[in-house]
């Protein structure tokens, strides 16, 4: 029975289970298998090529795994490569990309940023979503270099960070922002940082739950939800240093998860 099979998910380093942990809140009796492309992050500075490459080795790997629907956990990957996957592979896709329609359509201030990778903020799926919701907004979009090789290092609260948010931040405030838009599913991590260097009133917006809540839809769609009343069984896997992967998934204590390497 296909519904019985694990859920996959995939990113290019730890980013993305900050999605991971919206789908098993949303989800506890699904089974999960995350891959951490550690070895290859950032994807953010990569060639399109390149980034649907890394994409397709994720993906067979997943399948190989015997995964129902895979969950493209990274902004990047999903602007650069989920059509190339939906078009190539017979499996559900899930992709994320940035929050910009809620953030545009919510804005009293008619002025939002957006922090993400060079990748996204290039690609042509991104370009069509800003030009269809924020048309007619002042958008100021800064790319987040650095970012996630600080997260993935576990320098999350270090002075570097610091002063690289503030470099990022400051043009979006002066130009009086009220949302923020988080375009890397690494950043909901720096959102602590995030409300200590932006002004009360800025609203920030990742996409977790939405990406949680579209992984249900097309599993119930599909008949591919689990019915079981048992919590659901979590790996997951790094090609590189697993220990930043084990503390960012400490936080979720009662449920049954493993950590390991696995060369991808």
């Amino acid at each position: 029975m296909r519904n019985k099979e694990a859920i996959g998910v995939f990113d290019s380093g730890v980013g993305g289970t900050s999605i991971w942990k919206e789908i098993i809140r949303m989800l506890p009796n699904e089974d999960t298998i995350y891959l951490a492309d550690i070895a290859n992050a950032p994807y953010g500075e990569k060639s399109p090529e390149h980034i649907i490459d890394l994409s397709i080795k994720n993906t067979q790997r997943l399948i190989s795994l015997n995964c129902k629907l895979i969950v493209v956990a990274c902004n990047t990957a999903t602007t650069n490569a989920i059509d190339f996957l939906r078009n190539n592979y017979d499996i559900p896709f899930i992709g994320i990309e940035p929050a910009i329609k809620p953030a545009a359509l919510a804005s009293k201030s008619k002025s939002i940023g957006i922090l993400a990778t060079k990748g996204t903020l290039s690609s042509s799926l991104f370009h069509r979503t800003s030009e269809l919701y924020a048309s007619e907004l002042n958008v100021i979009e800064v790319v987040g270099k650095g970012l996630v090789e600080l997260i993935e290092a576990d320098k999350i609260e270090s002075t570097e960070m610091y002063k690289l948010l503030e470099d990022y931040l400051q043009p979006m405030i002066n130009q009086n922002i009220d949302y923020l838009v988080l375009g890397c599913s690494h950043y909901p991590y720096l959102i602590p940082v995030l409300r200590k260097i932006l002004p009360q009133d800025v609203t920030i917006i990742d996409s977790g739950q939405a990406v949680a809540l579209q992984t249900k839809n097309i599993l119930t769609k599909n008949n591919l939800l689990n019915t079981r009343e048992l919590l659901g069984n979590h790996i997951l896997y790094s090609n590189a240093n697993i220990e930043v992967l084990q503390k960012l998934t400490d936080t979720e204590k009662e449920i049954n998860k493993e950590v390991a390497f696995l060369d991808f």
